[in-house]
């Protein structure tokens, strides 16, 4: 078992990879048809467990909802109480009121705040207290009477890790794992997170040449910024993946990256903060003095150092993208990266790399991220199924053949542009951030009233596109699809007992990344060097799951061995998408909240695809003298991205409404503005009149991640009200209906 100790890699200096490319491929929806053979047929599938669902829920309402169907009632009270002209849209949003702490003052001796509530769903450094990754979370994971439910993310976990399980009579396993009084410990998803701490520091000094915040220390904590000092960041993250490891479905270990050796303070204070996870208490101002010597034990944490002193400068340089392409190549370990011997066979499940590094155990699933976003298990919960709901789609019979061609409602076949260019699919994350008020230049903007929403900077309205793809859902029990098999004629009655629109359609609607995510400098010139392993994906935050790694292993084989000749005979490169009904569990919070407000380097800003008819739009309000005087709302419309989590739902939903507006519209007027047979039940309504309280009630469920979190009752219920919110409505509303 690896000490907690520093471990160098072997050298490898980073090659730089072509530039940026624009892949927005438009491709025909029969990319389903070879997803199956690129993601099911290359592994036996009976190595991984896999249960079947014999029933489907019903009209039961689970104990663990009963706080939802309450809000449900308390909205509708307040609705009914509320006086017609009063009425708008402030009584959609719901929360506590809350307090961001943003300046110290010393004469005052308090800290300055304001307060505000955050309605958008996104698990928040700054407003989410509780660790999983918000309230509703936190009391589901931590009531033991409902672990029926709570074992699907380790039944997704199981179907798409290794299957190659841990030994858990190990003595080690046992006293992590077991539980007090008992002799033995359960599997559990074994995660490795691959942590870059490049950049990190307490204002300009490297953050490993300070002090770790004191544990345990008497008196009040005390406040420091979010910009002042990483350890805060270092800190949550660790105690979020602590509390997964306390949940018993998870089993952390944590390799930090680091360009030079550190302190074995700051090593032992990262393991002091895993107790769950196998770490221990150690006294660190001993350590610190050198009167006490670190323990010889198995740790959950392994310090690499990924450097040597001729690649140190390198390493440390943000834009060189050196450690990108370390954690990279740690968590992917394609065989040409390690023993030559062993590498011949190119077998991906064989890792080569060095046996010291914990990298090189089985895992189940992988997390790449940078010391300044957020992990929750809230994120990891919502990509293992959305994981899963992909290989139920590639598994399904019905995809299994070349799709039927898609007639509209003129009888004329319609030749689909609006999927993915590759039909390995992966879900992957967008980073969003805050407004700071730290910062001189943003505090006198302040976001739309007391609401304090996060955006992204990295994507824009141009950077994706919609699909739906059929049969993509997934049921308990891992990889387990809901619209096949035996569940199939139960889920078809279901869904055809709504309003007449889904006509039994099953799947869900998922946005596909179709550029590259692109962040400020430095990281754009460290992404150029080291491209994202997912197109669309990110570099800094990424997850893969050990099916997925192999897929990805077997492809850079290929690339590998083709060298100059090309790689034209070796499969597509995965694509990034998100599922439209979770859409906010992959908005990753990007903890210091410095990014937005920043420019872009000219030439690589989001919705570059598109750089001609932006710049012709910005020549065309110059000449109508539109902003003349106003050049700080020019710039602030053309040259800065902000892109808020709400409006980047309400486009992609829109997207998709659209899309199939256009297929059951008959005799279609192609000037008239807006939709014309279906409609966004939710976005398609007019300003001064309010949407009804089942509206948004569905979309806070929606935003707050509970279409996954409780995926039993609302992909398997008899409930339909939160179809559309949840992403699972194929066609949408009819226009003639009103919403109830």
């Amino acid at each position: 078992m690896p000490q907690s100790q520093s471990t160098t890699t072997p050298e490898e200096e980073p090659k730089p990879s072509t530039a940026m490319a624009i892949f927005k491929t438009l491709a025909g929806i029969a990319f389903l048809a070879s997803a199956v053979t690129t993601f099911v047929n290359n592994g036996d599938e009976s190595e991984f467990p896999r249960r079947r669902l014999t029933m489907v829920v019903g009209d039961s309402v689970p104990s663990y909802m009963n706080h939802v169907m309450k809000d449900l009632k308390d909205r509708k009270k307040l609705f009914d109480e509320t006086p017609p002209e009063e009425v708008k849209y402030w009584f959609e949003y719901t929360g506590p009121l809350q307090k961001y702490f943003y300046r110290f003052s010393k004469s005052r001796g308090k800290a300055d705040y304001f307060e505000g509530r955050d309605d958008s769903g996104v698990t928040s450094s700054r407003f989410t207290e509780d660790y999983f990754g918000g309230e509703d979370f936190a009391n589901f994971y931590e009531d033991k009477t409902e672990s029926a439910a709570q074992m699907r993310l380790l039944e997704n976990c199981l179907a798409m890790g290794s299957p190659s399980r841990p030994d858990t009579s190990s003595p080690v396993w046992k006293e992590w794992f077991a539980k007090e009084g008992k002799e033995t410990a359960e599997d559990r998803c074994r995660i490795l997170f691959t942590l870059n701490t490049v950049g990190a520091g307490r204002g300009t000094t490297m953050i490993w040449e300070t002090n770790p915040p004191a544990k345990n220390a008497h008196g009040p904590e005390q406040w420091t910024s979010e910009q002042e000092t990483a350890a805060t960041h270092l800190q949550r993250n660790f105690e979020e993946i602590n509390s997964m490891c306390a949940t018993g479905l998870v089993a952390a270990r944590v390799q930090v990256l680091v360009c030079e050796p550190i302190s074995a303070k700051w090593t032992e204070w990262m393991d002091s903060l895993l107790p769950n996870c196998g770490g221990q208490l150690s006294d660190l101002e001993k350590i610190s003095l050198g009167t006490a010597k670190v323990e010889e034990r198995p740790s959950p944490v392994q310090v690499v150092v990924v450097a040597s002193s001729k690649t140190a400068d390198t390493c440390h340089n943000l834009k060189s993208g050196f450690m990108e392409k370390r954690v990279q190549d740690l968590v992917l370990a394609p065989p040409f990266l390690g023993d030559a011997k062993k590498s011949k066979a190119g077998n991906p499940s064989v890792k080569t790399t060095h046996p010291d590094l914990i990298s090189s155990d089985d895992h189940d699933l992988y997390v790449g991220l940078k010391w300044t976003s957020l992990v929750t298990l809230r994120t990891i919960g919502s990509f293992l199924q959305a994981s899963a709901d992909l290989a139920a789609a590639a598994s399904s019979p019905v995809n299994q053949k070349a799709p039927a061609q898609e007639t509209n409602a003129d009888g004329k076949i319609v030749v689909l542009s609006n999927s993915p260019s590759s039909p390995f699919l992966i879900p992957s994350f967008v980073r969003v951030s805050y407004v700071s008020e730290e910062n001189a230049k943003v505090a006198k903007w302040r976001m739309h009233g007391d609401f304090f929403h996060p955006a992204a900077w990295e994507i824009c309205k141009d950077s994706f596109s919609v699909a739906w793809i059929d049969h993509s859902l997934s049921g308990s029990g891992g990889v387990n699809g809901l619209c096949d098999g035996d569940s199939a004629a139960q889920m078809k009655s279901r869904l055809e007992g709504g309003d007449g629109t889904s006509k039994g359609n099953c799947g869900q609607w998922w946005v596909y990344l179709t550029e590259v995510q692109m962040p400020t400098s430095p990281e754009v010139y460290a992404n150029e060097v080291t491209e994202s392993i997912v197109q669309g994906g990110n570099n800094q935050f990424w997850m893969v799951t050990e099916r997925q790694r192999r897929e990805i292993v077997k492809r850079e084989v290929c690339v590998h061995e083709a060298g100059d000749k090309g790689s034209n005979d070796c499969p597509a490169p995965p694509q990034a998408v998100i599922p439209l009904g979770d859409l906010e569990s992959f908005l990753v919070n990007f903890t210091p909240n410095t990014a937005l407000g920043k420019k872009h380097v000219h030439g690589r800003r989001p919705g570059y695809s598109r750089e001609k008819e932006r710049e012709h739009e910005r020549e065309m309000v110059r000449e109508r003298k539109q902003l003349k005087g106003q050049d700080d709302i020019e710039k602030a419309l053309f040259d800065y991205t902000i892109y808020p989590a709400a409006l980047f739902r309400k486009d992609a939903t829109l997207k998709a409404a659209r899309a199939r507006d256009v297929i059951l519209t008959k005799d279609r007027n192609e000037e008239a503005v807006g939709p014309q047979t279906v409609k966004s039940s939710y976005y398609d309504v007019t300003i001064t009149k309010p949407r009804p309280p089942v509206l948004g009630w569905c979309q806070a469920i929606a935003r707050k991640g509970l279409c996954v979190l409780y995926a039993d009752y609302f992909r398997t219920s008899n409930d339909l009200r939160c179809l559309e919110a949840c992403g699972m409505d194929k066609n949408w509303a009819p226009l003639e209906n009103e919403a109830q």
